[in-house]
């Protein structure tokens, strides 16, 4: 599909592009809007962490840089929150996402501490690399260089993270609880009873059940709120050439997890549609 603009902008436009849709439709097509910019940060990343850095000026293009990618994850998070105001339901079982990505979801999307293991990981294998290289260049200003000052504050950052998660968690339960509360259990018995379906009893159901999607709808903004706090947080803990190599290391998974588990879900679908005919 094409894209309403160049790139991701706090206007709007990509969100209002087809009135018509539902909010389902709104997003799936915002969506593949956001993988197309995330691409293009990719490469515009990539292309500075390519680049001789170290002077204030190349310091300052990366932080322009860096502050324009954090924007485009902040507008993400904005359409996404106006989607799940018109319609929380899509946001806990996407279709735009693979079922590989949506078997690792939490509250509707990536757990925040996983920006912590990214981070670990990325720089474990760029300090091998350094180490195996050491001999043939001089060392590169990424994540193997990371301070033990910095290495305190991102740990501190991550228990916090931990603890905040717990609590997100333990709201999202007690939301999903509420299914089967007193209400609930009367009005499906007495729906039951009387095998109405629809009608009044069905109203009642609606009733019931949008005060517990607005609760979900509260669950996601914080479980949002935090996987950006947690990014920006981790991205200012770092210097302007580490957060250019961190932020690479997350489009790469998240791009790539999606392009395999769409592979996947597409390679499976030809399958299940000749068993489907074979069964009927």
């Amino acid at each position: 599909m094409s894209c309403p603009h160049e790139e991701v902008e706090p206007s709007g436009a990509a969100m209002a592009a087809a009135d018509e849709d539902d909010a389902h439709d709104h997003f799936a097509k915002f969506f593949e809007c956001w993988l197309t910019q995330q691409e293009r940060d990719l490469q515009s990343l990539r292309a500075a962490a390519d680049g001789k850095t170290g002077g204030p000026d190349d310091e300052a293009r990366l932080r322009a840089l860096i502050d324009r990618v954090l924007g485009h994850y902040e507008y993400y998070y904005r359409a996404k929150a106006a989607s799940a105001r018109r319609d929380v339901t899509p946001m806990f079982a996407p279709t735009w996402t693979s079922s590989t990505e949506n078997l690792f979801l939490w509250v509707g999307g990536w757990r925040p501490t996983m920006a912590f293991h990214l981070l670990y990981s990325k720089s474990g294998l760029q300090l091998e690399s350094r180490l195996a290289d050491q001999n043939e260049s001089p060392p590169t200003a990424d994540l193997a260089g990371l301070t033990c000052d910095q290495l305190e504050r991102i740990d501190r950052l991550h228990r916090r993270t931990v603890r905040l998660e717990k609590q997100i968690s333990e709201q999202e339960a007690q939301a999903q609880e509420t299914v089967a509360d007193a209400q609930m259990v009367e009005l499906s018995h007495a729906m039951a009873a009387s095998g109405d379906a629809m009608g009044g009893a069905d109203e009642e159901m609606e009733r019931a059940m949008e005060g517990k999607r607005e609760r979900m709808n509260e669950v996601l903004d914080r479980a949002d709120e935090l996987r950006l706090e947690t990014l920006k947080a981790v991205v200012d803990i770092l210097k302007p050439a580490q957060a250019v190599h961190f932020l690479i290391a997350a489009a790469e998974l998240h791009l790539k997890v999606h392009e395999f588990g769409k592979s996947k879900d597409a390679a499976a679908a030809p399958t299940t549609g000749r068993e489907t005919a074979a069964s009927s």
